[in-house]
C-alpha cells in the first residue's frame, strides 16, 4: 500500500489504546490523524503518543477532521456508545448506526478511497452497515469480528485443560456476541484434534461457550470497558493491510454464499492484504455447527432489517 496514512475516528478507550498499539507495532505507518468530538482530550492524546515516537518510528500524529480522510489509506472507526453492564451488543444497534452514518457519509464525501476497519459494537451489524452506507466494494470494509473471542477461547481452554493458549487452534465463529459459537469439532491442540486429546462433554462445551461470551461483560463489570485486546487486534489488521502480508485472521468478513449466507458480515477466517479482504475462508463445519452459523446470520439479518 502506497498511502500509509491512517485516520482514527473515536478517541475513547479503544481508540487511544489502538493508537498506542499501532505506533509500537506497525513501523510502516507514516501519519496518524485522530478525529474526535473532544478535541482537547485528543490533543492531549496526540502529545502523549508523540512522546514514544523517538523510541518507535517517525510517525506524524495530529488531530484532524473527516476531510483528512481524503488521502488516507485506512479509516479505523471505534466511535460509538459503549456497552453498559448487562446490555447486549444488539441493544446498541440503533444508537450506534446513527453515529455510524454521521461518520461514514462525510468520510466518503471527502473523497476517501481506502479501506474501512470497524470495531464499534455490534460490530458485525455496523460493518455490514458501513459497506451499505459507503457503497464501497465489500472487500474494502472489514470488522474486528470474533478474533477477540478466539483469543478468549484459547485462554479459557488452556485454563480448563492445562495447555498454553499458543498450543490451541480453536475458532469462535458467527456474531461477535450472543449467537457466537465454538467449532469444537475442528479445534486442534498442537496439530491434533482437540476432542481426541481431551474429553469435553456437551455440558462442558456449553459452559465454555458461555464463559467466552461472558468474558467481555466480566471485564466491563470490573473496570468499565474492554480495550487492550481489541486495540491490539485492530493494530494487527492495519499492519496486515499496510504491509500486504496476507495474514489470516478471524474477522467480520463479507459472506457471499459461504455457509449459505450472503450480503452479511460475520466472524470467519479471512486473508487480509493491501486490498482489504483478499479471501474469505469457508472453514469446515459439522452439520450442527453449520446450523449455528446460519442461526447467527438469521439473527443478524433480522436486526439489520429492523434498523430505523
Amino acid at each position: 500500500m502506497k498511502n500509509r496514512k491512517v485516520v482514527l475516528v473515536g478517541d475513547g478507550a479503544v481508540g487511544s489504546s489502538f493508537a498506542y498499539s499501532l505506533i509500537q507495532t506497525v513501523k510502516t505507518v507514516e501519519e496518524l490523524v485522530i478525529v474526535d468530538l473532544n478535541k482537547e482530550r485528543s490533543q492531549g492524546d496526540v502529545w502523549d503518543l508523540q512522546d514514544i515516537t523517538p523510541l518507535t518510528s517517525d510517525v506524524t500524529i495530529r488531530i484532524g477532521d473527516y476531510s483528512d480522510a481524503a488521502d488516507a489509506g485506512i479509516v479505523v472507526i471505534t466511535a460509538g456508545v459503549p456497552r453498559k453492564p448487562g446490555e447486549t451488543r444488539l441493544d446498541l444497534v440503533n444508537k450506534n448506526v446513527k453515529i455510524l452514518r454521521s461518520i461514514v457519509e462525510p468520510v466518503v464525501a471527502s473523497g476517501f478511497n481506502g479501506i474501512f476497519v470497524v470495531s464499534a459494537n455490534p460490530v458485525d451489524i455496523l460493518t455490514t452497515m458501513t459497506q451499505k452506507i459507503s457503497g464501497f466494494p465489500k472487500e474494502r470494509v472489514i470488522g474486528t469480528g470474533t478474533f477477540l473471542d478466539k483469543a478468549r477461547l484459547n485462554i479459557i481452554l488452556g485454563d480448563h485443560f492445562g495447555y498454553k493458549p499458543s498450543e490451541l487452534d480453536a475458532l469462535v465463529l458467527g456474531e461477535h456476541g450472543d449467537t457466537s459459537f465454538v467449532n469444537f469439532d475442528e479445534a486442534k491442540v498442537n496439530g491434533k484434534r482437540l476432542l481426541d486429546e481431551v474429553e469435553i462433554s456437551a455440558d462442558l462445551q456449553a459452559q465454555i461457550e458461555a464463559e467466552v461470551r461472558g468474558r467481555g461483560g466480566k471485564i466491563i463489570g470490573n473496570k468499565g470497558a474492554t480495550f487492550y485486546g481489541v486495540a491490539y487486534g485492530l493494530a494487527t489488521i492495519v499492519r496486515a493491510i499496510l504491509e500486504n502480508n496476507y495474514k489470516m485472521m478471524v474477522v467480520s468478513a463479507p459472506l457471499t454464499g459461504q455457509y449459505g449466507v450472503s450480503d452479511l458480515y460475520l466472524g470467519t477466517p479471512a486473508v487480509l492484504n493491501s486490498t482489504g479482504v483478499a479471501q474469505v475462508i469457508e472453514t469446515e463445519l459439522s452439520n450442527r455447527e453449520l446450523e449455528k452459523m446460519r442461526h447467527s446470520a438469521a439473527q443478524m439479518q433480522e436486526v439489520i432489517d429492523s434498523i430505523e
